[in-house]
């Protein structure tokens, strides 16, 4: 099972004491229609080959459109050692709906 979080739920540990940091495996177009400031991008295809950039220690939460590839991003990065991982339910799109309603869906 891929431990997953919903918008809401980040939302609220974003302004937590601890927040997470955010993984963006969209291609770069992607992040020209919604973004999340603050987030680290890495598209999903460069992922293995840039995989020492990232601390296996941070608490990763990995979004993309609608979660799907960030799912397999989570999952790649929990089978190289990453213990704090989820992966964004409904992706950005459902960040967009429930949380920033101000950010474009597409």
């Amino acid at each position: 099972m891929i431990p997953s979080i919903t918008p809401k739920e980040l939302h609220t540990e974003l302004r937590g004491a601890q927040p997470p940091t955010i993984l963006d495996v969209r291609e770069p177009y992607e992040l020209k229609v919604s973004f999340l400031r603050g987030s680290v991008h890495i598209p999903l295809g460069e992922l293995h080959e840039r995989l020492e950039e990232l601390d296996k220690e941070v608490n990763w939460v990995v979004l993309c459109r609608v979660g799907g590839r960030s799912a397999k991003a989570t999952l790649f990065l929990m089978e190289h050692g990453f213990t704090h991982v989820r992966n964004l339910t409904t992706g950005i799109n459902g960040w967009v709906k429930t949380v920033d309603q101000s950010m474009s869906e597409y």
